[in-house]
């Protein structure tokens, strides 16, 4: 839009966004940084991020669009990095979700989970965990634990709401825990930092079976148990696990909520409306890896529970060893963001950044 009120319209401002917000830059993008409501030129190339549980999408990453940016992810995100978001609401179940894109925090349950990254600083440097954790645990198990250890066995055992994840005495409970974990990550992940994507064994591998619509999008959604196939309107998809239709996140089923994101109707006039008008086919190779994605990840679940019953009669370390140890209680400094000066990040208006 070329004038004031058309941009407005558009926009949308909210309390902590308007045409006039004055903000710097997000680390590591080179966006302009004038206000909006003057603004020209070229749109920024947009990135891919991580939008609620099991979703990825494209997002424009220009601080003056966005309300909450967290720029203190941004300064850590890189292609070492793992972020680890805490579910929110009733219903949370996965307690926790993992993603090597930058996550946005939103939740079907409306109000947005915590985001902690594996790391305080980029290049895979400094754990985001209680100083001597690590080393306590080397030396407790007798064998080497580093931050990728403890986050695959905090992706296998993470449990309740608030989370909690405890720690075995045992370790070969801890090598076993550790080894299912890795195999969740990858999942979650999809692969980035194996460079194997997650595939079903032959057979048993997705397919379109009936096109989806050359022209407008698919108006339904739905499941048919018995041929284990999922429509998309006059599409079908299949073999598609019942557990993969099934799996919930916040109590949402997954699939629907990522065919809502792409099929709903927004306000026609809105920033929102401006999407494909027809199905692209990158859709339906993105929906393919995602029903693999739940189809493996459901599969797990029975090795989870038996961890957690091996756990359940285990010897576990517990906070009062972790006192002794010096790592309880964790220290103030290690639980804020870490100051990080690798991006030159540009003030408001063009000004220097002060950090």
């Amino acid at each position: 839009a070329g004038d004031e009120a058309g941009r407005a319209a558009l926009f949308r401002p909210t309390r902590a966004r308007t045409l006039h917000s004055s903000v710097p830059q997000l680390p590591g993008q080179a966006t302009p940084t004038a206000r909006l409501a003057r603004a020209d030129g070229p749109c920024p190339e947009p990135v891919r991020i991580a939008h609620g549980p099991f979703d990825q999408q494209w997002l424009i990453p220009d601080h003056r669009l966005i309300d909450a940016a967290r720029p203190e992810l941004w300064r850590v995100a890189d292609d070492r990095q793992i972020h680890i978001v805490e579910a929110t609401g009733p219903d949370p179940d996965p307690v926790l979700t993992f993603s090597a894109l930058l996550p946005d925090g939103h939740s079907p349950a409306g109000r947005p989970g915590r985001i902690r990254p594996l790391y305080r600083r980029p290049g895979g440097q400094e754990p985001n965990l209680a100083p001597g954790l690590l080393d306590h645990l080397t030396a407790r198990l007798g064998r080497p634990v580093a931050a990728e250890d403890f986050l695959a066995w905090t992706a296998a055992t993470a449990r309740g709401a608030p989370c909690a994840v405890p720690l075995t005495a045992d370790p070969e409970v801890w090598e076993s825990g550790v080894e299912l974990g890795r195999r969740a990550l990858w999942l979650h992940t999809r692969g980035a930092h194996s460079g194997e994507r997650p595939r079903m064994p032959g057979g048993r591998r997705p397919y379109v079976r009936a096109a989806l619509p050359s022209s407008g999008l698919p108006d339904s959604l739905g499941y048919d148990p018995d041929e284990e196939a999922l429509l998309l309107g006059e599409g079908r998809i299949s073999p598609v696990p019942r557990a993969a239709w099934e799996f919930r996140a916040a109590g949402v089923r997954v699939l629907e909520t990522w065919f809502e994101q792409r099929t709903a109707p927004y306000e026609p006039g809105t920033l929102e409306a401006i999407r494909p008008a027809d199905w692209p086919s990158v859709w339906t190779s993105e929906l393919l890896e995602l029903i693999t994605v739940l189809a493996l990840l459901a599969e797990l679940r029975p090795e989870l529970r038996a961890l957690a019953d091996r756990l359940a009669d285990g010897a576990l370390i517990d906070t009062e060893e972790l006192r002794e140890a010096g790592v309880l209680p964790v220290p103030g400094a290690a639980r804020r963001p870490a100051s990080v000066l690798d991006h030159h990040e540009e003030g408001p208006e063009g000004q220097f950044a002060l950090l």
